[in-house]
């Protein structure tokens, strides 16, 4: 048994150090390229514009082609990386979406059953509908992780309140952006410590459930923990007065630019879908 342990341990604690130094989450990246110097204001009409383009079509060809827009978009910007990095993610969402639509649906063509009698079929329109949610998610997580990437938050926030946004809900957000790359190093610091104290779930899928365990009880608490005294910080520091002293924003010709793209696209899919 000691063996073993000691085998899984060398095995995985090379894989917590990497995992540790990876990078955050919905973290801002420094850069000086075309998108980090597009307005706050044009990116997050990027964004909201892209959502709202994915939600009017069940097009697979359209939101494909917002897919590559956005992405050539990025790598334009040279951010093209992190965003790739949500494709594993897509995958688990999009294979998630079609068993949940198996079980849901069963509209189409019946292609096979997943047991006998006829129990859980598998139909053209439920794959197609998967198909589709994972498209679209596809285009909202791109558009909003590439707007939080490229946006310092403090120039996102003061967005907001030029969009009239109320303190309050600005606060939310900018906290939510600045949470979840916290909550990540926080997970990885409780795995690594679980790991050097020689706790051994065992392998496999039932190994892995096992070990989120004592890794999500201290994270909740933890942050529990955090948040009331961020919002004792934000308080004593008058944060919520900030909106009263707004930044003016400035544009430049790459911002209209982009807006008529964006706007030329939503414009585009309107007409296909409602008109044409």
């Amino acid at each position: 048994m000691r063996i073993e342990l000691s085998r899984w341990m060398r095995e995985r604690l090379p894989l917590s150090a990497e995992v540790s130094e990876m990078e955050d989450i919905l973290q801002y990246i420094p850069g000086s390229r075309f998108v980090h110097r597009l307005s706050p204001m044009t990116k997050i009409f990027f964004a909201v514009g892209m959502m709202f383009a994915a939600i009017f079509t069940s097009n697979p060809v359209l939101l494909s082609g917002m897919i590559a827009f956005v992405l050539v978009f990025a790598a334009i910007g040279g951010l093209l990386k992190p965003l790739l990095r949500q494709v594993p993610l897509l995958i688990i969402l999009g294979l998630a979406l079609v068993v949940l639509t198996v079980l849901t649906s069963s509209s189409g063509l019946v292609l096979f059953t997943l047991l006998p009698n006829g129990l859980f079929p598998v139909s053209t329109g439920a794959i197609m509908f998967a198909v589709q949610m994972a498209l679209r998610f596809a285009v909202l997580i791109f558009s909003f992780q590439l707007l939080v990437i490229s946006t310092q938050p403090r120039d996102l926030v003061n967005a907001l309140y030029t969009l009239r946004i109320p303190g309050d809900y600005a606060l939310m957000f900018l906290i939510a952006i600045r949470f979840i790359p916290t909550l990540q190093r926080e997970g990885v610091r409780i795995n690594e410590a679980q790991l050097s104290r020689g706790y051994f779930p065992g392998g496999g899928v039932i190994g892995k459930l096992k070990q989120l365990g004592p890794v999500m009880l201290p994270l909740m608490l933890n942050s529990l923990a955090k948040a009331d005294t961020l919002g004792l910080t934000i308080d004593m520091r008058g944060y919520r007065k900030a909106s009263e002293h707004r930044r003016r924003m400035v544009f430049h010709a790459a911002d209209f630019v982009t807006v008529l793209l964006v706007a030329g696209i939503l414009a585009g899919i309107v007409y296909v879908t409602f008109i044409l």
